[in-house]
């Protein structure tokens, strides 16, 4: 079968991307022909990327891209190139888009099928948007968003969280199918390490929604009594966040960046130098990093957020915190940092890979295949 993976991005640190990158190389490896269409922008950065590209067998094409305001109204013209494929399914990334909506019509004129993966965009309260953006998305989902959604063959949620507000715009139950983001199998491969106590790590964008100054403050506190103990900021660096961030650390020679690791084996082996890895953020849809470290048997500590709520049940297989509340992360670290607390911690980190498992790309793809096998 022709599949055409629709997304915004190819380059950056983009979570739409790495699923759709990761979900293309699982449906090539079954045999199908795939192909990637996105902007020629860069998530996070101005850089302009190259018109194509290659993974394996899968063809990246790159289209100019213009920000018309926002990350959903980015334009980017594929017609042709869709047309001169002509895909028998095409998997369009991200709700309230306009490459999604402007892939419909194509789909329909050559009779392909179409698949959203929706990348659940209701996260609670969207802090960042501002009053108008929140007009704007109330208005696209009341009159808009419901008409668009029936048009697809099949809404993909990466969270079960999204489902009620799925059913709210009008889309029935047996159309909705939940594929989380997948963990890849590379992951299950590594050993789980001993705990020792000593290093927290955290993984993914430093920017002011993940709230890494409540991780520094938490971290400044703990260690305190673990004199021994160091911080690990890994990740693309958004440069004026990261200034206000320097200034919290100060001289602390035991907190340190160390920049964004895109290659999959260095970022295992990164996550491997790591005790514990800490999700401070003020939201979080469903977060990669935290079943990555989870897959290698990381302790996680996460705030509540929908998605890391969906992922861990407390003190089982990781802990939870209250959004923003510094005491609570304080007293979570310095009961994970206590080498007196390792061997009560073990079941936990073993809990950890057993609840990582249940995302292995190897099973979420066989599920999505037995769906594209019903429109062949």
């Amino acid at each position: 079968m022709k599949i055409l993976e629709l997304t915004n991005y190819s380059a950056g640190a983009c979570g739409v991307w790495q699923r759709a990158k990761q979900e293309s190389i699982e449906l090539s490896k079954l045999g199908h022909e795939v192909k990637i269409f996105t902007s020629n922008l860069t998530k996070g950065s101005e850089e302009i990327v190259p018109p194509k590209d290659s993974i394996g067998k899968i063809q990246i094409q790159r289209f100019p891209g213009k920000k018309l305001g926002g990350e959903s109204f980015i334009s980017w013209n594929f017609e042709q190139a869709f047309l001169d494929f002509s895909p028998d399914l095409v998997i369009a990334h991200s709700y309230r888009h306009l490459h999604t909506t402007k892939a419909i019509k194509l789909a329909k004129k050559i009779n392909a099928k179409i698949f959203l993966v929706t990348h659940a965009p209701f996260i609670e309260g969207n802090a960042t948007r501002s009053f108008f953006q929140k007009l704007v998305v109330n208005f696209y989902d009341f009159f808009i968003g419901p008409k668009v959604l029936k048009k697809f063959d099949k809404i993909i949620t990466i969270a079960r969280w999204e489902e009620p507000y799925l059913k709210k715009l009008g889309v029935k139950r047996e159309k909705i199918l939940y594929i989380p983001n997948g963990i890849p199998d590379e992951f299950f491969k590594n050993k789980v390490k001993p705990l020792k106590g000593k290093t927290v790590l955290f993984l993914g964008r430093i920017h002011p929604i993940k709230n890494l100054e409540l991780l520094i403050k938490a971290f400044s506190k703990a260690k305190l009594k673990f004199s021994q103990s160091k911080l690990l900021l890994v990740g693309p660096e958004e440069a004026e966040y990261k200034q206000q961030l320097q200034l919290l650390i100060g001289k602390d020679p035991s907190i340190k960046f160390l920049g964004p690791i895109y290659n999959l084996k260095k970022k295992i082996n990164k996550l491997q130098e790591a005790d514990i890895f800490v999700l401070p953020s003020k939201r979080e849809a469903m977060p990669q990093a935290l079943l990555e470290a989870m897959a290698l048997g990381k302790i996680v500590i996460a705030s509540k957020t929908q998605g890391a709520k969906e992922i861990i049940t407390n003190q089982q297989n990781g802990f939870l915190f209250e959004i923003n509340n510094e005491k609570e992360l304080v007293e979570k670290l310095s009961y994970c940092l206590d080498k007196k607390h390792l061997k009560s911690l073990k079941p936990i980190h073993i809990q950890a890979r057993k609840t990582a498992e249940d995302f292995k790309w190897g099973k979420l793809i066989k599920k999505l295949q037995d769906e594209i096998q019903k429109f062949q």
